[in-house]
């Protein structure tokens, strides 16, 4: 088990959108990411449910996300749905050539 670290917003951002990439992989990314894997279920989890702004850490003295700018929110949304974009298309992909496959068998 992975003791838990610190983590940015950004880190956070760029952890969820691997893991979205690896079909969400989470001992995987946990692992190259050296966090621990529930940290990684629960980003994950909760930016599938409540969207990029729920990875905020709300703890403490941080920004509020009306004090983030609208260009850092686009950009960390636009950088998740970007991988998700690349999960759908590889996932086309392969059922195109599992479909190849069947017809040949046939």
């Amino acid at each position: 088990m992975i003791k838990g670290r610190k983590t940015s917003y950004e880190e956070r951002v760029e952890i969820v959108k691997y893991c979205i990439e690896q079909q969400n992989n989470y001992a995987e990314t946990a692992q190259k990411y050296q966090v621990s894997y529930q940290q990684v279920y629960s980003w994950t989890t909760k930016y599938e449910t409540d969207g990029v702004e729920a990875l905020q850490d709300k703890r403490g003295k941080r920004k509020t996300l009306d004090a983030m700018s609208e260009i850092e929110k686009l950009r960390a949304e636009n950088k998740l749905l970007e991988a998700k974009n690349k999960r759908q298309q590889m996932e086309i992909e392969f059922l195109k050539k599992l479909e190849e496959i069947e017809r040949r068998r046939s």
